[in-house]
This record gives C-alpha cells, structure tokens and sequence, in this order.
C-alpha cells in the first residue's frame, strides 16, 4: 500500500464544487458554542457535499480564525446562513421541503441505526449545544428525533462526533438507495 498523495486524491476545486450536486442535507447548529466544533462540522460538511448550514443563535459565523483552524478552508466551500433564532432557520428548511430531524435523546426517539431515510426526501439535521443539546421547543416542531445509540457510561457525544456519526450514516443510506440496493 501506498499512501495517497494530493495529486492522487483529485479533489474538486472549490468553484465545482460550488457547482457539485449536493447530498439533500442541511445542518442546524442550535446554538453551539465551541469554535473548533463549528469549524468541525464545516470540515466534515464539505467531505460530504451538504447543501448548507444554518448557524443559530450563540453559534459563532465565519469568518473566524478559531473556526478556520478545524473548518480548514471549508468555510469557503459549503453554503452558511446565520438566524438569530433557531426555530426561523427550521422554518425555512420546511419551506424548502426539508423533513426536519433533531439529533438529540428523547422520549420515543429512532435509534439511527434503525433510521431508515425515504427515497427522495431531504433532511435537516438539527444538532445542539454542546451542555444543553437541542432546545426543547426545538425538539417540539421537528418531524421526528433520531438518537445516536451508546453503551458505555458516558451517554453523549462531542457535537462535531455526532455530526460525523449520523451524517455519515444517513449519507450511505441515501446513496444506497438511490444506487438502488
């Protein structure tokens, strides 16, 4: 084995992929307070081609050294959108056609790995802040709440290790089917 080089990984440029087709996800950050998560999820976003994300509330925007640092440059690439409160930024996910999902633990929650996404619908993945997870009134106006199983003493997650987990998952879930598998 050899390991890649840049050349060898021929990444897109950001101008195509400005122009890429895009997976059918949006992030909410729901008030997330850590740069170097906010920078995180934007890495990870632009590793999976998400349309966009909708900074809410105390969640920091670009530009922003602190974010820069983890983001990377993807700040430049994937599409953001700052709202002051978090329930306007769903609004305009459902708007759009979005079935809107908190990342979050609640009473009556899919576990992920029982998540199973329908053909042809986009979603809007709601992550919260880093103490206090997603607001409650939040949780209230999503289409339904998926929850990240765990099994050891600790029943959270970083929130830039949640992102990477369900955007992860529910990406090769679509991909499967649109391949048709």
């Amino acid at each position: 084995m050899k390991k890649l080089s840049i050349d060898d990984l021929k990444r897109i440029s950001k101008e195509e992929f400005k122009h890429a087709d895009k997976t059918g996800l949006i992030l909410i950050l729901d008030n997330v307070r850590s740069l170097n998560n906010i920078g995180s999820v934007f890495r990870t976003s632009d590793a999976f081609r998400i349309e966009s994300i909708y900074l809410c509330g105390i969640t920091a925007t670009p530009p922003n050294n602190e974010i820069h640092k983890t983001a990377l440059g993807a700040t430049e690439t994937v599409h953001w959108e700052y709202f002051d409160k978090t329930e306007d930024a769903v609004g305009k996910a459902r708007m759009m056609g979005y079935k809107i999902i908190g990342i979050e633990q609640v009473a009556g929650s899919t576990y992920l790995d029982e998540f199973i996404p329908t053909p042809n619908v986009k979603y809007a993945l709601i992550f919260g802040h880093e103490i206090k997870g997603v607001q409650q009134q939040v949780i209230n106006i999503c289409d339904t709440v998926i929850e990240i199983p765990q099994f050891g003493t600790k029943h959270s997650f970083n929130i830039s290790v949640s992102a990477g987990i369900v955007i992860w998952d529910i990406y090769t879930k679509m991909m499967k089917i649109k391949k048709g598998d």
